[in-house]
Parts: structure tokens; C-alpha cells; sequence
């Protein structure tokens, strides 16, 4: 297979069929709702907070609530108030069992259930998704994170409604080089081997560091895509706020960082500082008109028309074009 990245690819332009970028419309329908954006902050305790998840669902944008140092029901429970959707994180272990027990029990349920852990073809990931079906049958599951099309199959298989795809590409994440593993440096192939395979969505889930990796994504099959370091260092990042010679950054670190887990055992992610980019909302109206340009560019009207377009692998031997697969 192809092996390459993000920064390897550059897709080739159609002839544009608009007459303005912003008549191109980047919104698409994921699970049981429509969205304005295919794109999602990563569940990260640096990145969302109640406050901003409020914010994202009131104003048309998919979120995952992280589940960390966090009462998910009573989260959830708050959300139903707002009148606004949930959509919640889930670990493997009895206590998120117990979790989603609570929200049956006391009919709050979810709309959208992400199970969040870093190796996601585990037996374990398995049982948890049958759990869910059984005590809350209408939610939307999203499973992983995934590497190969055997995972999503197996996934897909035990009853997930959609599959995560990026083990270790993230800026914060280290598991290539704690353990060998991961899809850090080809993360671009990896979502095109897996989607070649899925017959449900898949979220592409780390690697990606500029707007036109969205449209790289959404071409090699990602219904979302789900971005940390873009989304995290805004004004209204819950990560510490710390300066360093004058200037202002943001913390960011990975759930998988000792600074998440506060312990150092079985680390995969570090802490690094983000500059403070100004509010969140300026950075979504920039990315949806980047996303809309990215449809004006591939000849088309709406999100699925930049998946007609063709590519080119700059470098290596096999540089050249590649015609639609």
C-alpha cells in the first residue's frame, strides 16, 4: 500500500462551479444529526470543558465531552436542561459500566457515546459496546481508536455506529515511541486503508496540524474529524494559562499524559504550550471558510464532492498522480 501523510498529499483542483466559496455548503449529517462543520475538539480536558460544549452544541457544531475528573451524569443531566444534546466519553472498566447504568436508570440516556481509549481492538471495547446497546439501544456509539481495517470490521461488527481511526498521531502523543505502535507518520494512509473497508462512518482522529488537512481527511474517507492542538490554546481553553518571556500560551497535554492520569504509569502523551489564538469562535468562522474554499476547489457544492477529487504524493519514487479509488 501507499504509505503517507498529511503533509505528503496535495489534492488536485476541479474546474469550480460556483460563482462565490461561500455558496459551498461544508455541513453533513453524522449520526442522528446535522452538523455545520465535519469537524470535532478532541475529548481532551485541555481542549473542552462544560462551557465550551455548551457553546458548540447550542451553535450547530458536533463536541465529546472528555470523561475525566467528571460526574458524566450529572453533565449529561445539565445538558437536557439546556435543552441540548448529549454527547458523552466512556472508559471500559465497571465504573463506566456504572455510568452507563445511572444514565438508563434515571432516564437522562445520551445521544452519543464515545468509548475513549488508546488501543480500541480490545475485547474489552467489545463488551462495552454491548453494554450500551443493551441499557441504552438508541445512542450512537463511536468506538476506538483504531489502526487497521481488521479493527473497524471487528468494531463495526460488535455494534458500533462509527469507528475512530489514529493511534498516536496527535502533537501531544508519544505511544510510537513508548511502544512501537501507531499510525504517527502515516496517519493519511491509515484512514484510507480503513475506510476502504468501513461500511459506517469513521472519525480520523489526530495528525492534524492546518485547515487543509480537514479536506485531506474528508477525501480519504473521514465523515469527522476530530483535531486537539487547533482547538486547544483559545481564550476559553480550560488548559492553565502560562507565560513564558511575555507571551501568553495555553496548556495542552494528552489524556494519556502523566499530567492527565497524575501518576506516571503507562504514560503515551506529554504537555507542551500552546500560544493563545483569541476566541474559539474565530477559529471555527476561519475553518469553515477554509472548509468552503476546499469545496470550491474540488468542482462541487457540499462536503462528499472533495472526495471526487484526485491527488498527488509529492516525493519519493511513486510521486505522481493517482486517479479516484
Amino acid at each position: 500500500m501507499e504509505i503517507f501523510d498529511y503533509d505528503n498529499i496535495l489534492l488536485l483542483p476541479r474546474r469550480c462551479r460556483v460563482e462565490s466559496r461561500a455558496e459551498c455548503d461544508p455541513s453533513m449529517e453524522f449520526g442522528p444529526r446535522s452538523f455545520k462543520l465535519p469537524v470535532v475538539p478532541a475529548n481532551m480536558k485541555t481542549v473542552v470543558d462544560a462551557p465550551i460544549t455548551e457553546w458548540l452544541a447550542a451553535n450547530g457544531y458536533f463536541y465529546v465531552m472528555h470523561r475525566f475528573d467528571l460526574d458524566t451524569v450529572a453533565y449529561a443531566r445539565r445538558m437536557r436542561e439546556l435543552g441540548l444534546f448529549v454527547s458523552i466519553s466512556s472508559g471500559v472498566k465497571p465504573a463506566d459500566f456504572a455510568v452507563i447504568d445511572r444514565l438508563a436508570a434515571e432516564g437522562v440516556g445520551a445521544d452519543y457515546i464515545t468509548i475513549d481509549i488508546a488501543h480500541g481492538h480490545a475485547e474489552s471495547v467489545r463488551k462495552t459496546i454491548e453494554h450500551i446497546k443493551h441499557r441504552l439501544p438508541n445512542t450512537f456509539v463511536i468506538a476506538g481508536n483504531v489502526a487497521t481495517p481488521e479493527a473497524v470490521i471487528d468494531l463495526e461488527n460488535w455494534g458500533a455506529d462509527a469507528t475512530k481511526v489514529g493511534v498516536g498521531p496527535g502533537k501531544v502523543c508519544i505511544t510510537r515511541l513508548k511502544t512501537g505502535f501507531g499510525t504517527g507518520g502515516w496517519q493519511l494512509s491509515a484512514l484510507k486503508w480503513c475506510a476502504r473497508v468501513a461500511t459506517k462512518p469513521i472519525i480520523a482522529d489526530g495528525g492534524i496540524r492546518d485547515h487543509g488537512d480537514i479536506a485531506k481527511s474528508v477525501r480519504f474517507g473521514a465523515a469527522m474529524v476530530m483535531i486537539g492542538s487547533l482547538f486547544a490554546g483559545h481564550d476559553e481553553s480550560p488548559g492553565k494559562t502560562v507565560e513564558v518571556d511575555g507571551k501568553l500560551f495555553k496548556e495542552y497535554y494528552g489524556s494519556a499524559s502523566d499530567f492527565n492520569k497524575g501518576e506516571y504509569k503507562h504514560v503515551e502523551g506529554k504537555r507542551i504550550l500552546e500560544p493563545i489564538k483569541g476566541p474559539l469562535a474565530d477559529t471555527l468562522r476561519e475553518m469553515r471558510e477554509d472548509v468552503q474554499s476546499s469545496i470550491s476547489y474540488s468542482g462541487g457544492t457540499k462536503l462528499a464532492d472533495i472526495r471526487k477529487v484526485n491527488y498527488v504524493i509529492l516525493g519519493g519514487d511513486n510521486a505522481g498522480e493517482h486517479l479516484l479509488m
